[in-house]
């Protein structure tokens, strides 16, 4: 009975971690760990700082336990617009209830406090950032994704992670020009994202950039983001601002001939080579100068 009752209570906790995994959306874990890994390889000056303890905590952090925090809360308060959402289906999975979800981003959420010791005082108010947006995008009473423009102003918090990073090794603030850059390519980001769920928010009566532009405009308002993102990125240096020209093009291919749904499925292996490229970029700097 014993044995029974354990192997049971083995199968639900791994039921439960596995629902934790698909839940934290695993192809999208870079979008906050990389900014992580862009922002040390700026801020770095020898190979040595490129791991330094907050550095690798930061990275720890937003690459499986924000995700959590950040599609928990989501998942919990769009429970009622997840059952239209047909990426629930297959991809990924709908909320139901469980009592542990809730209680696990919450966890997830104040992990940061065992921090403290380790990360210096520059990277927290960007630590804050993305906590308080992070909740206030899916929570009431805020709940910025209901509210036009808010909703694509506030996915800021993307960039949140690489800033913390940076100012943790290098002790000070990266460029405004970059922060600004990097907002902009967020926003952009977001809202494209939310192109292909346009009809199942409008079947809900929610209210977001994209319901209110409309498909053809959205994928202007996208196009104009990255445009601004990628002079921003470019008054820095150039070649940055050549990289980031990539997502102005392919929003271009993809309103013109791409159906949305497929392309939204590149996104993540596009960021992620964008990012490798822009990390290679500031490691190049710190070996060669």
């Amino acid at each position: 009975m014993t044995e029974t009752a354990s192997t049971e209570g083995d199968v639900r906790l791994v039921a439960h971690l596995r629902y934790l995994l698909v839940l934290s959306r695993p192809r999208f874990w870079l979008y906050l760990a990389g900014p992580v890994l862009v922002g040390v390889a700026y801020a770095a000056e020898t190979t040595a700082e490129l791991f330094v303890p907050a550095a690798v905590v930061l990275f720890a952090y937003f690459l499986v336990p924000a995700n959590v925090f950040l599609y928990g809360v989501n998942d919990v308060y769009d429970r009622e617009i997840d059952a239209e959402n047909p990426k629930k289906d297959d991809r990924e999975t709908r909320y139901r209830g469980q009592r542990y979800v809730p209680a696990v981003a919450t966890v997830c959420g104040a992990l940061p406090l065992l921090f403290v010791p380790i990360v210096p005082t520059a990277a927290w108010p960007w630590i804050v950032v993305f906590l308080v947006l992070g909740a206030a995008y899916s929570a009431p009473p805020l709940r910025f994704k209901t509210t036009p423009l808010l909703d694509s102003v506030s996915n800021g918090l993307y960039v949140a992670p690489g800033v913390a990073a940076y100012a943790a090794v290098a002790g000070t603030q990266p460029p405004t020009l970059a922060i600004l850059g990097g907002w902009l390519w967020a926003m952009g980001m977001h809202t494209f994202s939310a192109i292909p769920d346009i009809e199942p928010d409008r079947a809900t009566g929610i209210r977001t950039t994209a319901t209110v532009l409309g498909e053809r405009r959205t994928y202007a308002y996208c196009g104009a983001c990255w445009l601004a993102s990628a002079v921003a990125f470019g008054a820095l240096d150039y070649r940055l601002g050549v990289v980031m020209l990539v997502y102005p093009v392919l929003v271009a291919i993809v309103a013109s001939s791409v159906a949305v749904d497929r392309a939204y499925w590149w996104f993540p292996a596009i960021n992620t080579v964008v990012g490798a490229v822009l990390t290679m970029g500031g490691l190049w700097r710190i070996v060669h100068g």
